[in-house]
């Protein structure tokens, strides 16, 4: 196809600008959990390892599936305090992995990303569960809906640390 053709042709141009990210991220915060409802044990760094999860993460002890790391947009922890009338949230009260700042993370859904050491594969949007209303109170639920962030498959271990860029890597396979 020609240059000019690729130009004028939307599917092209819709591919090009998905894979245009106007800067890398960078990881805010870490948190694993040793069982279902245990508190969260924040982490300054943390091992990812390949097709299993996250090292001391409960999670990591049936994650063949997709769900081996669970990511949230630092930016909508304070949109999820004005839905709820309080403060920017606590990424701990949302049991999710990773918190990602600067880089918009749905984007990264279907696609293969970089964080720190480790390459991570977008496998699916983090859907709040009933323990919101629980944790959040009356409402967390809907206030969540939207926000849950995205789940992801560990496709290359390494280590991941807080400062770590989270950098697009382009469609998965």
């Amino acid at each position: 196809m020609s240059s000019d053709r690729a130009a004028r042709d939307p599917a092209s141009l819709l591919a090009q600008l998905l894979g245009r990210f106007p800067r890398a991220g960078r990881v805010a915060w870490l948190g694993v959990r040793s069982a279902r409802r245990q508190t969260v044990s924040v982490m300054q760094a943390v091992e990812a390892r390949a097709g299993l999860g996250l090292a001391g993460d409960h999670y990591r002890a049936r994650a063949a599936g997709k769900r081996q790391v669970t990511l949230i947009q630092g930016e909508h922890l304070a949109v999820l305090g004005a839905l709820l009338g309080e403060p920017s949230v606590d990424p701990a009260r949302l049991r999710r992995n990773i918190v990602v700042e600067g880089i918009n993370l749905l984007a990264l859904k279907g696609r293969r990303f970089r964080i720190g050491e480790a390459m991570l594969e977008g496998s699916g949007l983090a859907h709040p569960c009933s323990r919101m209303e629980e944790e959040l109170g009356e409402g967390g639920y809907n206030a969540m809906r939207g926000h849950g962030g995205l789940t992801a498959r560990i496709v290359e271990g390494g280590w991941i640390r807080v400062g770590d860029a989270v950098a697009d890597l382009g469609d998965a396979p």
